[in-house]
């Protein structure tokens, strides 16, 4: 998607978002890529959003979805490796330690309610805030230095809905807990673990696509996903969707 045109981009995602609507600041939003090393080929978990949503309708994308800032205040076993902290905070007036673990977090939180799957480590935990009774009924304590900083992309202007979001990665060894039915919001059907290759080749957005490309150029260079290792930023400036490393 790097260098097309707004008029580009917008047909390249017309099935994926609603276009129209007034202009609007992007919200933050977080997204977690969980990684299954456990075969010869490293998998991805993906699955398919009712075809009812204005926002990527039928199509097949990781567990994620807006950042509550409450979720800052959520207590965690572990921070965030700070190579990754202010990077995944960003820049200017917003940028904190406070937004940058709410991004995390809830990274953590809407796996868990899409895909039942509590990343974390097996210790009681609690808390009364919505969405994290999982983890207070399993005694599972949401741990963040196991998030790894692999992407960012802002939806670009026109759409119904826009969103800063933070692509987080995270290995499958890290999950403390799968729930068999899967997680209590039935906001994802059809979840499945593909080789990267094969999620390419599955019905994703286009951003979805440039990002499993840039994790497939990140595993080849960096199989453990180091902290600290340069980022693509995505965003349209000047009517053209700019690739910057952050």
């Amino acid at each position: 998607m790097e260098g097309m045109t707004r008029a580009e981009v917008d047909k390249a995602e017309n099935k994926d978002f609603a276009l129209g609507g007034r202009p609007m600041r992007p919200r933050d939003a977080a997204t977690l890529i969980l990684l299954d090393r456990s075969g010869t080929d490293v998998k991805v978990l993906i699955g398919r959003r009712h075809r009812s949503h204005a926002f990527m309708p039928g199509r097949f994308v990781f567990p994620g979805g807006r950042t509550d800032p409450q979720d800052s205040r959520v207590p965690a076993a572990t921070a965030l490796q700070p190579e990754e902290e202010m990077r995944i905070a960003g820049t200017g007036a917003r940028a904190s330690a406070a937004r940058a673990r709410a991004i995390a977090l809830s990274a953590i939180r809407e796996t868990y309610e899409e895909a039942g799957l509590l990343i974390g480590l097996a210790a009681p935990f609690r808390t009364t805030r919505p969405g994290w009774q999982g983890f207070v009924e399993h005694d599972v304590t949401p741990a963040l230095d196991r998030l790894r900083f692999v992407a960012r992309a802002i939806t670009p202007p026109g759409r119904v809905r826009r969103y800063d979001t933070r692509f987080l990665a995270a290995w499958r060894d890290d999950v403390a807990v799968e729930l068999p039915g899967g997680g209590p919001t039935n906001e994802l059907e059809e979840l499945c673990w593909l080789s990267i290759e094969d999620a390419m080749k599955a019905e994703i957005p286009a951003i979805t696509r440039t990002v499993l490309n840039e994790l497939k150029s990140r595993l080849e260079a960096d199989p453990a996903l180091s902290p600290g290792y340069p980022v693509p930023f995505y965003r349209m400036m000047r009517n053209r969707f700019l690739r910057d490393l952050v």
